[in-house]
């Protein structure tokens, strides 16, 4: 398009929208150049990070953790687009998985950062101040979960045994795998991070499992005709990489921090973390179908 095919396009643009053309143009004459700092909006970005302590390494530890929820929210901003409106073609799946699988890499590799970026024992001063806040809290990570895969998927065994025959979406909440991070069941007790998280975001994850309703990626993947092998990797490649080896590394850095001299120290948000964190005990698949039972008894192992 030359310059004139431009004009008039835009000017068509305004027209069908039921607009002047002239009063826009006349406001881009006026209108300042775009920059980096404001279109980025690097000076509000670069203020974010408060710090409970005068510790110079929390500061790494609140970044991480803002860099790791914008990470989980380009994933979510991928996984909506196969999951909502029409199915798409397969080609366009394999472009997202392999988006998604090397966000969740950048995850998996970050961790370096949390387990050698930080002075180990100014960490275990500070992470005191953190008390309930815990990792435990992402509503991004329960988001995402709820895109890829069925409620049902997110119950581990324990929690399967607890499902009457016929479960509601109340049933499946409530017997949800991460709430055993701070729910003793025996007693009913539930600790304050678990019922800070609930209070916050419980309704909105109810509301989220209601409109995912068939359009999981899951359930996506089932209503294609004749899904490739290819695309099949993918998908297990993503599971394996979020489910297993994400876990993994978390769980490796939390025993870096929390037990490597020589005494086991509690989580911030009071969970019993070297049970909680390890992928065999979640048992979390987003595509169970894909694998074998053989590769189902061994998860996370």
């Amino acid at each position: 398009m030359d310059n004139n095919d431009i004009i008039e396009a835009i000017k068509q643009k305004y027209i069908d929208l039921g607009e002047n053309p002239e009063t826009y143009f006349k406001g881009l004459l006026q209108a300042k150049p775009i920059n980096y700092w404001d279109y980025i909006q690097v000076d509000t970005l670069l203020s974010l990070q408060k710090t409970r302590t005068d510790f110079k390494d929390e500061e790494i530890f609140v970044m991480y953790h803002q860099v790791t929820e914008l990470t989980l929210k380009m994933m979510i901003h991928e996984i909506k687009q196969l999951s909502e409106g029409e199915n798409l073609p397969e080609d366009v799946w394999m472009t997202k998985l392999d988006r998604l699988k090397r966000y969740t890499r950048m995850l998996i590799t970050s961790f370096d950062i949390m387990k050698d970026g930080m002075n180990y024992d100014d960490y275990n001063v500070f992470r005191s101040t953190l008390t309930p806040a815990s990792g435990f809290q992402s509503a991004s990570f329960r988001y995402l979960e709820l895109y890829c895969t069925k409620l049902e998927n997110l119950i581990n065994s324990q929690g399967q045994l607890r499902l009457p025959e016929n479960p509601t979406l109340e049933d499946y909440f409530e017997n949800i795998y991460w709430k055993d991070a701070g729910y003793n069941r025996k007693t009913g007790q539930k600790t304050l991070t678990l019922r800070q998280f609930i209070e916050k975001y419980e309704d909105d994850f109810k509301d989220l499992a209601e409109k995912t309703k068939g359009k999981t990626l899951e359930e996506r993947v089932a209503q294609m005709e004749n899904p490739s092998e290819e695309l099949k990797d993918k998908l297990k490649q993503f599971d394996h990489f979020y489910n297993v080896a994400w876990p993994l590394v978390h769980l490796d850095t939390a025993n870096h921090y929390l037990t490597s001299k020589g005494v086991t120290k509690a989580a911030t948000g009071g969970s019993e973390w070297q049970k909680y964190l390890h992928p065999k005990y979640q048992q979390r698949k987003f595509f169970p179908e894909l694998w074998s039972a053989e590769e189902i008894a061994t998860w996370g192992e």
